[in-house]
């Protein structure tokens, strides 16, 4: 049921989805070399001048301390959060024809993998690396909370950034040159630059040059800490874009496959159709899963299914009760024992009618290998007795793993 307490200022209303709350985190990093970082990628990024292949050229000589060079893995993770929003993050195999997907479509996809992986797999989303963090964690505050006593990935490489740059190292303010000296030359690169590559290459070179001495002064205490804690945190982040971008590009293939695989599973209750599928198929997995759906499913019954918590012993002796048995309690009644035996189709009882009810337990008790000889007919009656309530849990135990073995995923 839908709660309409506010339902309609909502409708009358956008919800101005935006990545805003992660904008103004990455922005508490912008401070020192930090800064400079963010500058020059963006007038890499943003230059009407450069090719895109001197554009990436660039940024990858620049790029060989990523984890110094905060701004290029922010700004594109940023971007990143951006196509979620715009659903461009979506690939298209047939643009033409095909629509961008929209961020609902997107979040209605995710939610319905929540429930499509545990119905096809037996399995958690998370265990396939498929939950809501899986696909949207970058938006989802992944990187500004944790659910334990952990910082979170933004805040300890805000306090990283800081610690490093409140000391004011040589080799930072060199780094930090080297960072301005090249965001000025893009800057000023015009259309009939005639000798521009040659000094785009120096800058670059000098820009990673500095970024290794940089690196290297973080080696030793009290650096070395700050400086692990900055490329874990780049790796964290890195490997997150990685997941949603891997997730989300091929969600709508993925999500078709799944519903595909409910939709044939929903053939199966017709067996002309089931096998037609055996016949068709060469995958010995879809064979034997069709060949094998009558029998399975025969073996499934509600009342075999239980709950978790509970010993063998107890949901037998359940199942017994609830079905009536044991059906007779008291082996001094030899007729009811004989007429629960003649039920026993281990026993022939052919002729039966013509056997008094001692000759009928002692014919049976020989049938099923109960001794009788120097035994009284109330032994054997017992014995009889006892054999055919074990039977009747035997066949209950029995029902029970046929039962859990065709419901359980496999």
């Amino acid at each position: 049921m839908t709660v309409k307490k506010g339902l309609s200022s909502l409708v009358n209303s956008t919800p101005d989805f935006s990545n805003q709350n992660i904008e103004n985190a990455v922005n508490e990093f912008k401070i020192g070399w930090v800064a400079k970082t963010f500058t020059l990628d963006t007038a890499i990024t943003t230059n009407n001048v450069l090719t895109n292949t001197q554009k990436n050229n660039a940024r990858l000589t620049i790029n060989n301390m990523p984890h110094l060079n905060i701004g290029r893995y922010l700004n594109d993770f940023l971007k990143h959060t951006d196509t979620i929003l715009d659903g461009t993050v979506v690939f298209l195999a047939n643009p033409d024809t095909e629509d961008t997907a929209t961020f609902l479509e997107i979040l209605q996809t995710v939610q319905g993998i929540q429930g499509l992986i545990p119905e096809l797999y037996g399995v958690t989303a998370s265990e396939k690396s498929r939950d809501v963090n899986d696909h949207l964690g970058s938006i989802n505050n992944k990187f500004l909370e944790t659910e334990d006593s952990s910082d979170p990935v933004f805040t300890s490489l805000q306090r990283a950034i800081e610690f490093i740059n409140s000391n004011t190292l040589a080799t930072d303010t060199l780094y930090q040159t080297a960072l301005t000296n090249m965001t000025t030359f893009v800057d000023s690169v015009v259309g009939d630059s005639t000798d521009f590559q040659q000094t785009l290459d120096g800058h670059a070179t000098a820009v990673a040059t500095a970024a290794t001495n940089f690196n290297t002064a973080l080696a030793a205490e009290p650096y070395l800490t700050y400086r692990k804690v900055l490329i874990a945190d780049n790796q964290t982040i890195d490997a997150q874009v990685t997941l949603e971008k891997a997730n989300l590009a091929g969600i709508r293939t993925y999500t078709e496959d799944l519903t595909n695989h409910i939709s044939f599973t929903s053939l199966a209750e017709d067996s002309d159709l089931r096998l037609l599928m055996t016949r068709v198929s060469q995958n010995a997995n879809w064979i034997s899963y069709f060949n094998d759906y009558e029998k399975n499913s025969a073996n499934l019954n509600p009342i075999y299914t239980t709950g978790t918590g509970l010993d063998k012993t107890t949901i037998i002796d359940t199942i017994l009760r609830d079905s009536g048995l044991p059906d007779v309690l008291d082996f001094v009644d030899l007729e009811a024992v004989s007429n629960k035996a003649q039920k026993d189709p281990r026993i022939d009882n052919a002729n039966y009618d013509k056997y008094t009810v001692e000759k009928q337990i002692s014919d049976a008790c020989k049938q099923l290998g109960i001794a009788t000889d120097n035994r009284s007919v109330y032994n054997q009656s017992e014995s009889l007795l006892d054999n055919l309530n074990q039977r009747d849990r035997d066949n209950v135990s029995k029902a029970l793993d046929l039962n859990e073995s065709a419901d359980t995923l496999s």
